[in-house]
């Protein structure tokens, strides 16, 4: 089902836009980690409560993403993004009007839902527009908007916060959605073709074993990838000594390898495959995830192998989107949004599994213990390749 008018505009500025909308998302979502103090001292809350400004978005992301996404499933697509990107802007704006910290964490819960709806259709567009060989370098692009987000949200939350108030961070998102929405409108095509989906479709999907392990993938994956990355300052800091200044070079390091990666695995993924390409990034992780228990001791190489191995962390996001899309053609915002619901279980998982480490064996545990998730990881991608029949054949790659 599709709506009814005419052809729209180019892919290359179709998928500008996308880019776009999912840059103001990332923003709206990375944003808050800079200003968690701003806001434990305004609502009278202590650390771990306010926290949870963090946790009920990624709980209400991975719970209704899935469910909204096959909701609206026959509703056009232009309009669930544009309908999506204003809803997400009107909730931060709920957060930045929030007179409690009971209405902040309900204009998160918001601002979740409507995320859910606009990351998974974003990728699902561009892939439609593109030829099958192409479409995890098409999806690689949309989500260059969220690797971009991650590099400036935090550090611009964090500027926003102290120099004028937390509140005008939440109002930039506002600003920054309305444009976005417009331009969704007037630049996404409106007579896309597409198979219209309900929440019947999510339910086969979640009974479809071999889809689901496929998608259990992605959590494994980022578990490994969080178990470090979450307590990242406290390893730099007493691993090898950084200060302010060195974890700030090192967390830039970090977002920078990450839009390096994105593109670089979209190209990797249309020229070799995404099995190929996926199965590479997963045991590339097992061994660079390990050397977190033995950092060298140079500044420089430190932040040099940091950029290296977010670089090839971040190569699996369009190769393992472009498969899942393969692995069930027929729904596939469906699929996009039960990934994106296990990038949330991946990292809160990640965490959690962390503070096991560091509770039972210490912060210099962290790299071995990641590194074996890191090989969990590749024993599921490597099953779930075997179920599904995408596994590469007489080095032939698929």
């Amino acid at each position: 089902m599709a709506e009814n008018t005419s052809v729209g505009a180019g892919k290359g500025m179709t998928i500008a836009v996308l880019s776009m909308a999912n840059f103001v998302i990332g923003i709206g979502a990375f944003v808050v980690i800079g200003m968690l103090v701003p806001l434990g001292d305004a609502f009278g809350t202590e650390p771990g409560t306010t926290g949870w400004v963090l946790t009920a978005y990624a709980i209400a992301y991975a719970i209704l993403s899935p469910i909204l996404v096959s909701a609206s499933g026959a509703m056009g697509r232009r309009r669930v993004l544009a309908f999506a990107v204003t809803l997400f802007g009107a909730a931060c704006l709920i957060c930045a009007l929030a007179n409690s910290f009971t209405v902040l964490l309900a204009g998160r819960v918001l601002a979740a839902a409507a995320a859910g709806m606009v990351t998974p259709v974003a990728a699902a567009v561009a892939a439609g527009l593109s030829p099958p060989e192409d479409r995890a370098n098409a999806i690689a692009k949309v989500f260059i908007g969220m690797t971009l987000a991650q590099v400036f949200g935090l550090p611009l939350g964090s500027l926003l916060a102290y120099e004028i108030g937390w509140q005008s961070a939440f109002l930039l998102v506002t600003a920054l959605s309305v444009p976005v929405a417009i331009a969704i409108w007037r630049v996404v095509p409106a007579g896309l073709a597409f198979q219209a989906v309900g929440l019947g479709d999510l339910k086969k999907t979640l009974a479809r074993g071999s889809v689901m392990l496929a998608v259990g993938f992605t959590a494994t994956y980022l578990a490994a990838i969080y178990v470090v990355y979450t307590y990242f300052a406290p390893i730099l800091t007493s691993g090898i000594g950084f200060g302010p200044a060195e974890i700030s070079f090192a967390l830039l390091a970090f977002g920078l390898g990450a839009v390096v990666g994105n593109i670089a695995g979209g190209r990797l993924a249309s020229r070799f495959g995404s099995v190929p390409t996926l199965l590479v990034l997963a045991a590339a992780q097992v061994g660079w995830l390990a050397v977190f228990s033995f950092l060298p001791t140079s500044t420089f190489g430190t932040i040099v192998f940091i950029f290296a191995w977010s670089t090839m962390g971040w190569s699996f996001v369009a190769g393992q989107q472009a498969r899942l899309i393969t692995l069930l053609p027929e729904a596939p915002s469906v699929v996009l949004a039960l990934n994106a619901a296990a990038i949330y279980v991946g990292t809160a998982a990640g965490a959690f599994a962390g503070s096991l480490v560091i509770a039972g064996y210490g912060l210099g545990s962290l790299g071995i213990a990641a590194s074996l998730l890191a090989l969990v990881a590749l024993g599921n991608l490597i099953a779930s390749a075997l179920i599904s029949g995408d596994m590469p054949r007489g080095g032939k790659l698929a």
